[in-house]
């Protein structure tokens, strides 16, 4: 991905962190603009959208979170946000308001590297390209795995890169139980962390627009202990 020279967009207040990977990014073949408050953030993405933000949480004028809400309600370009010490309930907050990943400061910048080209990969649907199928169909839910679009019940809902992946991965194994560490693997490209909780909060989110769209709640059902599992039968009922 980094060789079709993406465009991202670095916001940090911290100036010194900025350009230092704003230089390594650059070096790993990345085009990099970066600005240091989430005002200009979003005066930039309303003028240019980039392929993906790198957001800070911690801002001089409004917060990461509140970029990130005000960002969703126009744009879905994947968001990689860096939260202070990767606190748990950072991590929580970034992923409901709708961030496709995080990472702890101070961050190493090979891994920055890997997570940004791991969710460029997501959002331009190259995984599902490769295995095949271009649309999947489970009762009242259809995905468009080649134009990335999601219709329940006729309805098209717009989700993020990590959300539509999670769908993406169950839909492809109805009635199968995959675990939260498989399903890390397979729609995060990441082994699963300690305390990791990113797919309950992406599976709650969906839960939350497919309920928009009329689904029954228990479409996508949680097994304790065992993992989650798309229900063919109430996607039908749906």
């Amino acid at each position: 991905m980094s060789e079709a020279l993406a465009q991202l967009l670095l916001v940090d207040d911290d100036q010194q962190l900025a350009t230092m990977l704003q230089e390594f990014l650059q070096l790993q073949g990345f085009s990099v603009d970066v600005v240091h408050d989430g005002e200009s953030a979003l005066a930039r993405v309303a003028s240019s959208p980039p392929d993906l933000l790198v957001l800070d949480v911690m801002l001089p004028d409004i917060n990461g979170f509140d970029v990130l809400r005000q960002l969703r309600q126009t744009h879905q370009l994947p968001v990689i946000m860096l939260t202070a010490r990767g606190e748990e309930s950072e991590r929580i907050l970034g992923l409901m308001g709708g961030a496709d990943d995080y990472l702890p400061k101070p961050c190493n910048p090979l891994e920055l590297t890997a997570r940004i080209n791991a969710v460029l990969k997501r959002s331009m649907g190259g995984a599902s390209e490769q295995r095949g199928p271009e649309l999947l169909q489970i009762g009242c839910l259809e995905l468009d795995c080649k134009r990335r679009e999601f219709r329940a019940n006729g309805q098209f809902l717009s989700l993020t890169a990590g959300e539509m992946r999670v769908l993406e991965q169950l839909m492809l194994r109805p009635g199968e139980v995959l675990s939260r560490s498989q399903l890390t693997s397979l729609a995060l490209d990441r082994p699963i962390e300690a305390y990791d909780r990113s797919i309950d909060t992406l599976v709650s989110k969906l839960r939350r627009k497919l309920a928009t769209a009329g689904v029954n709640k228990d479409c996508i059902r949680g097994l304790r202990g065992h993992g989650y599992v798309i229900d063919d039968t109430a996607a039908e009922d749906a």
